[in-house]
């Protein structure tokens, strides 16, 4: 695959011969680091949409040198099985390789309204497209997140559906106030143009949380946030995922994410670090009562000392605390 180089660090590998770039409505970017295998059944899910509309693919390699991901990938545009395009992500990172492919989006499809997210370890669901778009016309909203169900590597760990590092944040579909995480995620053309390139923080690359972070300063310029509990993707949960060291570390690290980002939100206000590092205390000192009506609750140890890993999460940023599970994929 003889690369063209292209703005910005990114290369296209592979492009689906005769694209009509202009009929396309949503566009579909499916990062991918490491993954060959993942990202061919993602891609495969993606074949088998039930939808009218019309939607190309945009792949975003991370892994720049071995290139895996895009070798695998690249056969079923060139062959036109899938219409979009395989690029390089040269600059390595999770938000890096984001904002190159909605930037990649925004660039070669004029007309698309739906921008739409899916990772390389999910299987999406026959009628996701659909559903997602749908949503955000009908309920309406600019962005739609969906539900990644678990599915987890050995049939023994499924309890942990219930965990809230597994769990979706809302259950039910209709307008909600907040969204986190991008791994199934409809985001309109107009909150694109009006948040601008890049669109991701670089400083979220290896930690995480820029998709939340780009959420929360969507919601601040007034976007309208919905849900789709229909528009499913399923997403793999290797078994070091639910071993107690890396549960303890995602969940410290989504403390850290909430105070990145709420500093980022009060930015400009009186008082805004103090209240945030109040905040932090506040919920650092309710957390054993938190985490001892959720034991009453569930049962469930490792999802009673949630509350207190995060609220200390949040404490340990004030010092420059960053946990950052990107750096090393193979133990993610």
């Amino acid at each position: 695959m003889d690369a063209l180089p292209t703005p910005d660090a990114i290369s296209i590998v592979a492009r689906s011969p005769g694209l009509n770039a202009g009929e396309i409505e949503a566009v579909v970017t499916l990062p991918t680091f490491k993954r060959p295998q993942q990202v061919l059944e993602t891609l495969d899910s993606l074949k088998n949409q039930k939808t009218s509309r019309r939607f190309a693919v945009v792949v975003m390699e991370n892994e720049a040198e071995l290139r895996e991901g895009a070798a695998a990938a690249a056969p079923l545009f060139e062959d036109a099985q899938l219409a979009g395009m395989v690029i390089i992500a040269h600059a390595r990172g999770n938000c890096s390789a984001y904002n190159a492919g909605w930037q990649t989006a925004v660039d070669h499809f004029p007309n698309f309204r739906h921008l739409v997210v899916i990772d390389d370890d999910e299987i999406a669901d026959p009628s996701w497209l659909e559903n997602l778009c749908r949503a955000a016309e009908t309920l309406p909203a600019d962005i739609v997140g969906g539900p990644q169900v678990p599915l987890f590597s050995k049939p023994s760990d499924t309890a942990w559906a219930s965990h809230p590092v597994f769990a979706p944040p809302h259950r039910e579909s209709g307008r909600v106030a907040a969204l986190y995480s991008s791994g199934n995620l409809l985001v309109s053309r107009a909150v694109l143009e009006a948040m601008g390139p890049p669109y991701l923080d670089l400083r979220f690359n290896f930690m995480g949380g820029g998709d939340s972070d780009f959420l929360s300063r969507a919601a601040q310029r007034g976007f309208r946030l919905g849900w789709c509990a229909e528009a499913k993707v399923m997403e793999t949960v290797p078994a070091r995922r639910t071993e107690a060291d890396w549960i303890r570390a995602r969940s410290l690290r989504n403390g850290v994410i909430s105070t990145l980002v709420e500093k980022k939100k009060r930015a400009g206000t009186p008082f805004a670090a103090a209240r945030v590092f109040a905040k932090s205390l506040a919920l650092l000192a309710a957390s054993p009562f938190r985490g001892l009506l959720r034991l009453i609750k569930t049962g469930s140890p490792s999802v009673a000392v949630y509350p207190i890993h995060v609220a200390l999460g949040r404490v340990f940023a004030e010092f420059g605390y960053a946990n950052e599970q990107y750096r090393q994929p193979e133990k993610n």
